[in-house]
Formats: structure tokens, sequence, C-alpha cells
């Protein structure tokens, strides 16, 4: 494995949304991460038909072993498994991995340093904590959706990406990281208790820091970087399409203006929040007189803080996109790639997704198992 966490050993429970997207992030980064799964019979009804397959791009990079975990051997050969790994990471209810029998004391007394990196909704203690969630309900308690969206409409969900992303897995990666690091200095493990209302509101740590100050309005549609600047938002084009601007210091201001092709004194008073309803209807009054290509050809590239809003066809396609590689196509599967970027060790994708038991006897083979043991295991059904 290439990538700057090349030799760290890692268990993922498999489960879904930010669990996953810590596993791959680890994975994209050179980390041997085996998928712990679920045996189930084959074809067995799964909660996402995209689950198990090549399109389950969280899953990428890992290899995958099937136990059946009620079983005491296959809790036994999970035990042994982590007795070898850096990091254990699981998402489930907080509970569920103490009934399973692999709950982080009796992990960790089996492996003194390990890492056991949790990530939940609402967090292992707190009044919520049992209580069932998504990401909308958790950026909710976080105080950041209702910052989102126009002014008279709800609050806006932004996609699942503030909470189970960005609050959740990344937040969960970043804590293992740091917890590996420490262990080896200390060479002592411990549990990372990594709450996505707790992400959520660390993301929002510039507007509450700005509520305070008092350059915060608790209306939506009012401030900086909600969609309340003129400067600062997206606009709709003759064609339909759309984009965006950010033009907020007054050097991009100025030319963001003088290439939309407006003289209009009124926009001089950039930073005067009472006007910004009626420049920002001027403003779509300008950009909806071209095409989003002519707005492209005419201020792409510029100083005026602008770029096209893309769809998710059209953003591997882009020439920035493809000069630089962010998306790569595996089987078939065009997806991001890993980021960020390493000017050395520098991180390669391996795989494609492994469908759930697909390497159980590779796995336990690479990790000690003689071959023998390895099909007693298989003829009892445990893997």
């Amino acid at each position: 494995m290439a990538g700057p966490l090349a030799g760290i050993k890692v268990i993922e429970m498999a489960g879904l949304g930010p669990c996953p997207f810590a596993a791959m992030m680890l994975a994209d980064m050179g980390a041997q991460v085996i998928r712990i799964e679920r045996k189930t019979a084959p074809g067995a009804a799964t909660p996402f038909p995209m689950l198990g397959t090549k399109y389950d791009v969280l899953a990428r990079g890992r290899r995958s072993l099937a136990l059946d975990l009620k079983q005491p051997a296959a809790q036994a050969v999970a035990f042994e498994l982590i007795a070898k790994a850096d990091v254990v990471l699981e998402g489930f209810r907080p509970g569920v991995m103490e009934r399973l029998g692999l709950g982080p004391d009796a992990c960790l007394a089996r492996n003194a340093a390990l890492v056991y990196g949790r990530v939940t909704g609402w967090g292992q203690t707190g009044p919520l904590a049992q209580a069932a969630g998504h990401d909308i309900n958790y950026i909710a308690l976080s105080g950041m959706l209702h910052a989102m969206g126009r002014a008279d409409a709800p609050p806006a969900p932004p996609l699942n990406l503030v909470g189970d992303f960005g609050g959740g897995g990344m937040m969960l990666a970043f804590g293992v990281v740091c917890a590996v690091l420490e262990a080896r200095a200390s060479g002592k493990g411990q549990v990372i208790d990594a709450a996505m209302t707790d992400g959520a509101a660390l993301l929002g740590a510039m507007m509450y820091g700005l509520r305070a100050q008092g350059g915060w309005n608790d209306r939506r549609e009012a401030n900086l970087l909600d969609g309340g600047a003129h400067f600062y938002d997206t606009y709709a084009c003759a064609d339909g399409k759309f984009v965006s601007v950010g033009a907020i210091e007054p050097q991009f201001y100025a030319l963001l203006l003088k290439l939309a092709g407006t003289a209009d004194p009124a926009f001089d008073a950039q930073m005067d929040p009472a006007g910004w309803p009626s420049l920002s209807g001027k403003l779509a009054a300008l950009f909806a007189r071209r095409t989003r290509a002519d707005w492209c050809a005419l201020m792409e590239g510029t100083d005026s803080c602008f770029a096209p809003v893309l769809d998710l066809d059209e953003a591997p396609l882009h020439a920035h996109n493809a000069a630089r590689a962010t998306f790569v196509e595996v089987d078939g599967v065009m997806q991001p790639a890993p980021a960020p970027r390493f000017s050395r060790t520098v991180p390669e994708l391996s795989s494609a997704p492994a469908y759930p038991g697909q390497h159980s006897a590779a796995v336990l083979s690479d990790w000690g198992w003689d071959d023998a043991k390895v099909a007693g295991l298989a003829a009892q059904g445990i893997i």
C-alpha cells in the first residue's frame, strides 16, 4: 500500500454513513483496513441496493471478511484480529458492540495500545444518546441547520455532508490519526467518542464567533455567507443553468461588476446589508441575460471569484478537475479521488468495493491463520 498511513492496521465494523466514510479516508491514505461484515445468506435483502456492489464507493480500498458474530468462535476470530490491529472503527448505536462482546473494554484488555473509534449521532453519553436519528437531526441540534436556506422557506438540508461526513466521518478519521500518534508515544490506546452533533457544531465555530461579536444575524439570508449578500450567492442564467459568485474583497467585487457590465452607483455600497436585497435583484437580472457558457467565457479564471454551478455529471469533465485528476473511474464508476495530495507518500486507490466476505479466507491467511484453521471456520459457517 502507498500513502502516508501505510503500515497502520484498521478493523472496520461495517455499517452505514460516517463510519465507512472514515474508513475510506484511512484506506485512501494507505492504511490496511479489514472490513468485518455480517455473514448473511446469499441474496439476502440489504437496506440499500448499492451496498455490497461496485457502486458502494464508501467501501472502496478495503478487503471484506464476513463473520457470524452471533457465534462465540466468530468473536474469538474478531479478537485475534483486533489484538494485531492499531485501530477499531464502529458506527453503531451505543451498546451494540458491548452486546456483541466486542466493546472497548474487552478489546483494550487484549490490545492495550488499541485506538477504538466510535461515531454516533448524539454521542455515547447524554440524554439523547439512545435515540434514533439521522444527519438532519444532528445538524439541527448543533444550530447549523437553522442558518441554511432562504429567508422565506424552511431551513434547507445540505445533503448529508455536514453531519454524516464533515461532522462525523472526517472527525472520526482525524481523531483516529491523533490517537494513533499519541499511542506511539505513550503505548496506550483510548476510545474516541465522535458525535455528529459535536462535529457539526465545531464546523460552525466561525459562525458562533461572529454571532457573539454581533456580526451574524440569526435570520437566514441576512448574512455575508448565507445568500444574504448579493456578491456571495448563486444566480440563474438565460439557459436555466447557474453560476456562483463570491467576490467579497473590494478589488474582486470591482472586477465582478466590471465584467458583469454594470456601472450602477447603487453597487458602491457593497457592505451595507440594507441594500443587499435590491442589489441581488439587479445582479440576478444581469446574469439572466446570458447563458452559463457565455458567463464562463467572460469570467472563469479571473479574479472575479466566479465558478459555474456544475452537476454531478459535469464536474468530472471540467478542465480544472480533469487536470488535477480530482475524479477517477474505478470499475466503470466515476468517483472522487483520494484527498488531500501528498508530495512524497502519494496515495493510490487500491481496489474497487468488495462484496461482503469476498476476502474472508485471504484475510485470515494473511493475518496468521493456517489453511486448516481457515477451512475449519468455513466448515462451521463462521466465515
